[in-house]
């Protein structure tokens, strides 16, 4: 079969861009891609090289390497039927989840690591810290690792390397194995974290792909809420080692689910097709050249370090979620503590506490999706039959701005009921508050700065929140129990929540200033 083919224009489609916006940028500085998605002169075969009229084949869709055959394509996964779609889909989704309840499952064996390995209470949550740090590094790796190979590949290859380092973890003799083994396991396992975001775009409708991210983006949160409820009964029954274990278990049954995927990146879909039928593939960036690496980096690090500082939107935002993730992450040394002091619980209930965090995440996509649909969805039919192209970013804010009146509520809440005169179910169920507005805060943001910026800066500005998350994630649970220990659990948590009554604001704000305050920026696309 020869290279040269033509597509009949009824099938001709405007390519869709790489759903991930970082690997979007690599192909523009390689590949030098212009407006209408055609990659420079090789997307078409030359005019002398084409076969006169008379020759030609008639108007059927014809198989090439360059893009899709048509808008109909069978391995376009947009084309999946339904079902299809929900087995690449839920395998991805619980890796999301698998790898983020590593993070917090340890949590519970708190004091056994104290006395297995002889170190203070603050010293035996650095395993949480240094995960954490690792969850933030990994994505890093996900851009030229799927770029060269795919989506399906980083699944495939980056969960075995973190089971490893986990096995590491549950066989170390000392603290520091311990704490290099986790730290190297949480880089292993960020990359799913990131390329999962991107097999969710692959497979799903723009129109359709509000509810499966709002799952998608539940679940990394559902991970370290639910991953103590575990913990606590591994550490209570068979010691810290089985907290590692029962995470290898959960992690070895989601390898499982996604070994039978399909990929799902276009380019790679086409290379394969291309090798398979020895057509001409698709042109692609060198991932070995200095270019490629400067334009990782600076999507990466560079254009987020600077939109931090130079965007008053990136940074408030990444203040705020920061703050609520921190709080979150903290809690893992905090409630411990606080149920242990107060009310006796022992390792297993401690863990069961985190249960109403997980009822919370749940209500926060509960929330965001009533207001996509009662809300936003309303207004754009309304806009859109008034000739309007799309409604403003700050319609996106109402999840946000309820969130921002549950965060507080739910740290008052359990601020002044955690006594010992008060039944221990009712401090318990204040973290459904504040797990549901720390998920519908993240949501809105979420799809505020995209809105405002665009898939490409829309890209950098979520790796800035990612940067500022996992960072404060990391340090809060360092010195969450000597601030409960030294203002008194009342107190501390007040502090908490006062902090985020002075931060409750910010979506109100954007809603009503944020067209003036985006005119202003030199990256919105809005």
């Amino acid at each position: 079969m020869t290279s040269t083919a033509y597509k009949s224009h009824e099938y001709a489609e405007k390519p869709a861009p790489p759903e991930s916006d970082i690997e979007s940028a690599l192909e523009a500085h390689e590949m030098g891609s212009t407006d209408d998605g055609t990659e420079g002169a090789e997307h078409h075969a030359p005019e002398k090289s084409r076969p006169a009229d008379a020759e030609r084949p008639p108007l059927t869709r014809v198989v090439t390497a360059q893009d899709w055959s048509g808008p109909d394509d069978p391995e376009n996964p947009l084309n999946w039927s339904l079902l299809k779609k929900a087995c690449h889909f839920w395998p991805v989704a619980f890796l999301g989840f698998a790898v983020t309840a590593a993070s917090s499952i340890i949590t519970p064996a708190n004091r056994d690591l104290q006395e297995y390995f002889g170190v203070s209470r603050t010293v035996a949550i650095l395993p949480l810290t240094l995960y954490v740090i690792g969850l933030g590094l990994g994505p890093t790796i996900a851009a030229p690792v799927s770029e060269m190979y795919g989506r399906s590949i980083v699944y495939k290859v980056t969960l075995p390397v973190c089971i490893l380092f986990l096995v590491g973890s549950g066989l170390s003799k000392s603290f520091v194995s311990l704490c290099v083994t986790r730290i190297l396991a949480g880089i292993a396992g960020g990359p799913v974290l990131a390329v999962g975001a991107g097999t969710n775009a692959d497979t799903f409708l723009p129109k359709d792909r509000a509810f499966s991210s709002s799952l998608f983006i539940m679940m990394p949160f559902l991970g370290p809420g639910l991953g103590p409820i575990i913990g606590g009964f591994a550490a209570q029954y068979r010691g810290w080692q089985w907290t590692i274990w029962c995470m290898i278990i959960i992690l070895g049954v989601a390898y499982l689910t996604c070994l039978p995927m399909h990929e799902t990146y276009k380019k790679t879909i086409l290379q394969k097709r291309a090798k398979k039928l020895g057509l001409k593939a698709p042109p692609g960036p060198n991932v070995f050249s200095i270019g490629y690496a400067k334009t990782l980096l600076m999507m990466t690090i560079g254009r987020p370090v600077t939109m931090i500082f130079t965007e008053s939107i990136v940074f408030l935002f990444g203040v705020y979620n920061s703050f609520a993730f921190a709080i979150l992450f903290s809690f893992f040394a905090a409630f411990p503590y606080t149920f242990t002091t107060v009310y006796n619980f022992n390792t297993w209930q401690n863990g069961l506490v985190f249960g109403s965090v997980g009822i919370g995440v749940i209500a926060g996509v509960a929330v965001s999706i009533i207001c996509d649909r009662m809300i936003y969805l309303k207004r754009h039919k309304v806009a859109a039959a008034q000739g309007k192209a799309m409604l403003p970013p700050e319609e996106r804010l109402y999840p946000g701005m309820i969130g921002a009146f549950a965060l507080p509520i739910g740290l008052f809440w359990f601020a002044w009921t955690a006594r010992s005169d008060v039944h221990w179910i009712v401090p318990i169920l204040s973290g459904i508050p504040f797990a549901l507005g720390n998920m519908a805060l993240f949501l809105s943001s979420v799809l505020y700065l995209m809105d405002v910026y665009g898939p490409m800066n829309g890209a950098s500005a979520m790796a800035a929140n990612g940067l500022m998350r996992y960072t404060t994630g990391a340090v809060f649970p360092l010195f969450a129990v000597q601030m409960y220990e030294r203002l008194g659990i009342d107190w501390a948590t007040s502090l908490l929540g006062f902090i985020c009554v002075v931060m409750l604001p910010i979506p109100f704000v954007f809603y009503k200033y944020g067209p003036q305050i985006r005119k202003r920026s030199r990256y919105n696309t809005a």
